[in-house]
């Protein structure tokens, strides 16, 4: 872990126009820079850097945060990683509390390990370049794939001799040891003894992680035996998760935020070839299934995904495979049918850049729409064939997290296959249950339900919603506390007007009715300002660095989002025009501070109405079980009916 004292002096130093210079073009616009945002593509500039504040705010996508963060969100970075990464910048010698026994043995394996596979690809890149063998195998049959230079230079494509231990002798004699060799799956040791090299005789394909070191390999035989696998690939050690890593990401990831998309393929050369031809938004799952790590990996960058794979039946249909898991993880998924004798490798090496952008983009389609139009071909005419096509399309559809476009591909399906959508409508909701394992407790719970309605149907002004959730709310109260906790506001109490402290308000309203922010970051800014407000005179602004320099990256992203909430609006002529006053945010407090702080009461009570909904779900409850739920559910409804007179309007 980096020490306290370090981490402070790497804040004060960096410079976030300096640190952010390195990325993207700023210009000096007033007392701030400006610049197209690297994290979205626009025509004009909306990403704005302070450098009084030290922060960044791009009022287009919305992101902002600190010079650390920034690094982490372009660079991908873990948070120590962005602190090194700066450090180094400036020269600054990082400091780190010392390990323990167990944490240095596991850290100095790991890094072995890396170390091992940097070394690997080094001699690999070496072999094919540099000697005879590499030169006419690998290179030669690399260049007859029609793989440029500037392509195996930049995926650092490699070569492993044939004479079978040749790599592993040559790490040995580098002081390399057997256990890092064996651990990476680099080396085999015989049971008869001496070694032999996993990748021997393959052209190599090194796998990076997100932040660009070799963690794994993948080899192709250059043999013509049919008995020899056509690819080898590392197996799962310490410091390789085949269902963690996706290849070619390393290489994507800009072009995939740049783009708000990213392509699946299949293979290495998919990847290296698409690259070639200037889709550059492009990654592989390296022939493995996909899986919820590397879906959610992908997530990071990006909620849309264009899957492109083989044109023949067999690619087809191991692009249907894995994409209900995509939908499940809330992706918007398009598919792209190549041509039957095509794959993306071959595709993109016959034909240019322009003509490949245009394909892809005039050949998109949604995975709904495309799934069933590809079933309803093949059912054509045969009613029982026909049927278990829609049972296949809506187990699809149920998958959907999302009931807006759940609910537009009902309708999309209902039209294309001809069928009522209230029968769709009702399929997919018991598709929905039945995956929640909750059959049997559907039933129940509508009783209860029924019962709660009977209840609440005693007062007609119960019925609206103010459609404030507890983590919105709870995001207005920090944005209170750390930005106008030292002020005051006149609070009218019938004739009476008492004046009032931000902080005071919302601090002692949360502790009279036990509440914690629910929300992890909200939480942890609470936090913070709780321990810093008790060591701050009472009406003295509490500085912005605390928050915005804060050691969770999450909490200065939160920050630097509250601190501008506002600072991007300007108010219309047309107001000034009729001499109409605009209030600011700060002259609002008097009406803004209690109603959040009573909306914030009734959001949290409404969620755990819904919490003890839920759990009248559960099989297996008793009668006395279930009477002490509702009888906790009526008093929170009763309660709710008291803060919609306080607040006089409808609050549910």
């Amino acid at each position: 872990m980096i020490d306290r004292a370090t981490i402070d002096r790497i804040y004060a130093t960096a410079d976030i126009v300096e640190v952010i210079s390195d990325y993207v073009t700023l210009r000096k616009k007033g007392v701030n820079y400006q610049a197209c945002c690297p994290f979205h593509n626009e025509k004009t500039p909306s990403f704005v850097v302070s450098p009084s504040k030290g922060v960044y705010k791009c009022f287009g996508c919305g992101k902002g945060g600190n010079a650390i963060t920034f690094v982490m969100e372009h660079e991908s970075l873990s948070y120590t990683e962005a602190l090194k990464a700066v450090a180094r910048k400036y020269g600054i010698e990082v400091q780190e509390r010392e390990m323990t026994n167990e944490d240095k043995e596991r850290e100095n394996r790991r890094e072995s390990m890396m170390a091992v596979n940097d070394f690997a690809a080094k001699y690999f890149v070496n072999e094919m370049t540099r000697t005879d063998e590499g030169r006419s195998v690998a290179l030669s049959y690399l260049r007859g794939r029609g793989v440029s230079d500037e392509m195996i230079t930049r995926f650092q494509l490699g070569y492993c001799p044939s004479a079978g231990d040749a790599m592993s002798r040559e790490a040995m004699a580098k002081g390399y040891k057997e256990e890092f060799l064996v651990g990476t799956g680099l080396t085999i040791k015989r049971e008869t003894g001496g070694y032999y090299d996993r990748f021997c005789g393959r052209v190599i394909f090194p796998v990076h992680t997100v932040s660009g070191r070799v963690t794994a390999f993948g080899g192709r035989t250059m043999r013509t035996d049919k008995n020899v696998a056509k690819y080898v690939n590392s197996p799962e050690s310490e410091v390789y998760s085949k269902k963690n890593v996706l290849y070619g990401l390393f290489f994507a990831k800009k072009a995939i935020q740049q783009q708000d998309c990213a392509i699946m393929v299949e293979g290495y050369l998919d990847v290296i070839s698409m690259h070639q031809a200037g889709i550059e938004n492009v990654v592989a799952s390296s022939g493995t299934s996909l899986t919820v790590e590397q879906i959610q990996l992908i997530k990071r960058f990006t909620r849309n995904m264009t899957v492109i794979y083989d044109g023949d039946a067999a690619g087809i249909k191991a692009s249907l495979r894995g994409i209900d898991m995509i939908l499940r993880e809330g992706m918007n998924v398009r598919v792209v049918q190549l041509p039957e004798e095509d794959d993306p490798d071959t595709f993109a090496r016959r034909h240019s850049s322009e003509q490949l952008k245009a394909y892809i983009a005039d050949n998109e389609r949604d995975f709904i729409t495309f799934k069933a139009n590809l079933l309803m071909a093949e059912a054509a005419g045969d009613p029982i064939k026909r049927s278990g096509l829609i049972a296949d399309i809506v187990t699809s559809i149920a998958q959907i997290p999302d009931p807006i476009p759940r609910a537009v591909y009902v309708k999309e399906c209902a039209e294309l296959m001809q069928i009522d959508e209230q029968v769709l409508l009702g399929e997919v909701a018991r598709k929905r249950i039945a995956s929640n394992n909750d059959k049997e407790a559907s039933e129940f719970i509508r009783r209860q339900q029924s019962i709660i309605r009977e209840q609440q149907s005693t007062t007609s002004r119960y019925q609206g919603e103010v459609g404030s959730s507890v983590e919105a709310l709870e995001r207005e109260l920090s944005k209170y506390l750390i930005k106008y906790g030292h002020c005051d506001f006149d609070f009218r109490n019938g004739r009476d007007v008492i004046r009032l402290n931000v902080a005071e308000t919302i601090l002692s309203d949360l502790e009279n009715n036990e509440l914690e922010f629910r929300t992890p970051v909200y939480h942890n800014i609470l936090q913070t300002f709780r321990t810093l407000y008790d060591q701050t005179e009472k009406g003295e602004e509490i500085p912005q660095y605390h928050f915005i320099n804060h050691p969770d990256p999450e909490v200065c992203k939160a920050a630097v989002d509250l601190y501008t909430s506002e600072e991007n609006y300007v108010a219309s002529k047309i107001w000034e025009k009729f001499d109409i006053m605009v209030e600011s945010e700060e002259e609002r407090l008097s009406t803004a501070i209690p109603r959040a702080v009573i909306l914030y009461k009734a959001a949290v009570i409404k969620s755990i109405i819904s919490e003890l909904m839920e759990s009248l779900k559960e099989e297996g409850k008793s009668e006395e079980e279930v009477s002490f739920l509702l009888s906790r559910i009526s008093l929170l409804n009763d309660e709710r009916r008291n803060i919609s007179d306080q607040l006089d309007r409808t609050v549910l």
